[in-house]
């Protein structure tokens, strides 16, 4: 039954998550009663599955909101330095130490600056190719943030998707049940309905 499901629709969307399942008919995923619980235990299993991808990828993106901004600023500040003229005067300035402490320093016109590159590493670059350094960084964090936020409203799409069709299963499964003890039933009540009049 789960290779079923997984085979029905076996399309992904760009990053590779899988589509849900649509159901249209329920009869196309089980054909008996005895099929439900499997099914409705590969529906809970898949959306675990999507529900724990769209943590990670709510992760990711908080990550990546809070990394935009700093390399905007860092971008802009290479900018700065980089327009400034060969002969130009000091500049003082407030860099941070750590989270309480700050240093005054006087910044002189240069040609290079020092970028982290993260795991306690930092490494020399000409103002220009470190601004082409990180307009790519910039560029890149963008859009991954952009695939994040699609990948998001695609996981939710998918998780309503099977929660609809773990409705329709179990619907079904009711309906079915329903029937199949009225048609049990129905001669038996017809014997006692007979028992029950005054000449039967």
């Amino acid at each position: 039954m789960a290779s079923k499901i997984q085979n029905k629709d076996a399309a992904t969307n760009p990053r590779g998550i899988p589509y849900a399942p649509f159901v249209d008919k329920v009869e196309d995923y089980v054909s008996s009663r005895a099929e439900v619980d499997g099914t409705m235990k590969s529906f809970q299993e898949m959306i675990s599955k999507y529900q724990f991808m769209e943590v990670n990828t709510q992760r990711r993106a908080a990550g990546l909101k809070e990394k935009i901004p700093d390399i905007e600023k860092t971008l802009e500040m290479v900018k700065f330095l980089g327009k400034r003229k060969p002969d130009a005067e000091p500049i003082e300035t407030v860099f941070e130490l750590n989270d309480t402490l700050y240093a005054k320093a006087l910044v002189p016109p240069t040609d290079e600056v020092y970028l982290w590159l993260g795991a306690n590493v930092m490494l020399s670059y000409p103002i220009a190719e470190a601004e082409t350094l990180l307009e790519s960084k910039l560029s890149t964090a963008e859009q991954s943030l952009e695939h994040c936020e699609e990948d998001l409203d695609f996981l939710r799409e998918q998780i309503t998707t099977l929660e609809v069709a773990t409705a329709r299963v179990y619907n079904w499964e009711v309906t079915t049940r329903r029937k199949e003890t009225a048609d049990d039933g129905g001669g038996s009540s017809v014997e006692e309905k007979k028992r029950s009049l005054p000449n039967g």
